[in-house]
């Protein structure tokens, strides 16, 4: 997988800035950046410190293509653990390509997408999950994706999994060495240390499966569905938590006909909040279809956002029973919160509410009244307050479901007495799942989809 060539690539965004990074890895960098790059002081590049930087000039045949700092990282002290060099030179685009271009001329090699952080890996300076880390935290785009791949790359839960993994590995081992021996009849796993083991590890991996639905939608942006009848002020709701008029406003019942969806950053946290058709009775194809899709968008939410007219409740108390509770049916797992709007024309008794068990809040979203409690309830929701691991990587959470498997498999095993050499199998399952997730059992293929997907420079 790795090349022994050294390799060169813009790590900056291409295009016009103020400035831009060229980075070279590999065993010719340091030699190679000398031989044309002329220091303001009289040392050559080979003869200085690891982590220093370097005013001068790049020429080429006696021509200044710029003025540039040059950094030096001395491998293995260095972040793919090889020479690197980095350059820093003005944000032309002409100066970018004429420098990587000399380089090449002269034989370096361009670098492959995600080579740079591949070679990191090979060359121990991360496991896998946390070479993964480093394209997450590149695409992060609010606090809490940030703060996730911040963690997974200083270690999360992959120096936990690689200490587990070993005394998982031990017990293996043991169990191997019975089967050498199995003539003498000799036993030299303790199978109720084994058992506990496997308990610890399956609680720490059940967290980490349970963590991943919400670490996919704090990565992706969380889909809250607002819904409820026609007119009771969801377009409105929506145009107030995005501060713009996103959607038409109107009192005809039914302007809203299709989903309507936009993002907000709330407290490090993006809320993707989608405005739907009201439900209702009615003969119009056009608005059935929405009404169709409203029920759709149910599905994929992460919470219901469920607007009841204050104004009219007592009125309609009845049909609103009826469709939360075909809500609720649609959707069972998914949290619904009832939003009592348009409290500036009308305001409801307590004890009219005692009849459901849901979170509840008051507010006038044309007054915008309550809307920062409607911000907070729904940043609380999903706020990982306790800093615990959380996974977003499907690969990773493919790799502990299965491995789960194989655990569960073995705790079977060794509660109904089978033998050794079947445990071992259900123990090698786990222990290659597990590996593949820090990336001690791997494959090219497996790198090659990885690293492929990261940004040429990294």
């Amino acid at each position: 997988m790795i090349r022994d060539e050294t390799i060169i690539a813009l790590a900056t965004p291409s295009g016009v800035g103020a400035i831009s990074v060229i980075r070279l890895s590999g065993r010719e960098s340091i030699s190679i950046v000398d031989k044309f790059f002329y220091c303001k002081s009289t040392k050559s590049l080979l003869n200085q410190k690891s982590h220093t930087i370097h005013l001068g000039e790049i020429k080429s045949n006696n021509l200044i293509i710029d003025q540039v700092l040059v950094s030096v990282f001395k491998g293995p002290y260095s972040y793919t653990g090889e020479d690197v060099i980095e350059i820093s030179c003005h944000g032309s685009i002409y100066i970018q390509q004429r420098i990587i271009e000399l380089f090449i001329e002269n034989g370096i090699f361009p670098a492959k997408a995600g080579e740079f952080t591949l070679r990191a890996f090979l060359n121990g300076k991360m496991d896998l999950s946390q070479a993964e880390a480093v394209a997450d935290l590149i695409s992060s785009e609010n606090e809490s994706s940030h703060k996730i791949a911040l963690n997974q790359m200083r270690g999360g839960f992959s120096s936990e999994i690689k200490n587990l993994r070993i005394e998982l590995l031990n017990f293996a081992s043991l169990i191997e060495l019975e089967l050498d021996f199995s003539e003498e009849d000799v036993a030299f796993a303790d199978l109720t240390k084994l058992n506990d083991l496997l308990i610890k590890i399956h609680k720490i991996i059940s967290n980490l499966i349970q963590s991943f639905s919400l670490g996919n939608v704090l990565k992706n942006g969380i889909p809250i569905a607002i819904i409820g009848p026609p007119n009771v002020g969801k377009s409105t709701l929506l145009n107030s938590l995005l501060n713009e008029e996103k959607a038409i406003i109107s009192n005809i019942p039914g302007t809203t006909r299709d989903v309507i969806e936009d993002e907000v950053n709330f407290k490090g946290i993006n809320f993707r909040f989608i405005d739907t058709a009201g439900i209702r009775d009615t003969k119009n194809k056009i608005e059935k279809i929405g009404i169709q899709r409203t029920f759709e968008k149910l599905k994929s939410a992460s919470s219901i956002l469920y607007i009841i007219d204050s104004s009219s409740y007592l009125k309609n108390k009845l049909k609103i029973q009826l469709e939360i509770l075909s809500i609720i049916e649609k959707s069972p797992k998914t949290p619904l919160l009832l939003i009592f709007n348009k409290a500036d024309l009308s305001s409801i008794l307590e004890n009219e509410l005692s009849q459901f068990d849901f979170p509840k809040i008051h507010l006038s979203a044309k007054n915008k009244t309550g809307i920062n409690v409607l911000i907070n309830h729904l940043v609380s929701s999903f706020k990982n307050n306790k800093d615990e691991s959380i996974i977003t990587n499907s690969r990773h959470y493919s790799a502990f479901v299965a491995a789960q498997k194989a655990l569960s498999n073995v705790q079977n095993g060794i509660s109904n007495n089978i033998t050794g050499d079947l445990l071992s199998v259900d123990l090698k399952d786990a222990l290659n799942y597990l590996g593949e997730i820090t990336g001690e059992v791997t494959n090219d293929e497996l790198l090659g989809n990885i690293f492929g997907k990261f940004c040429i420079g990294k």
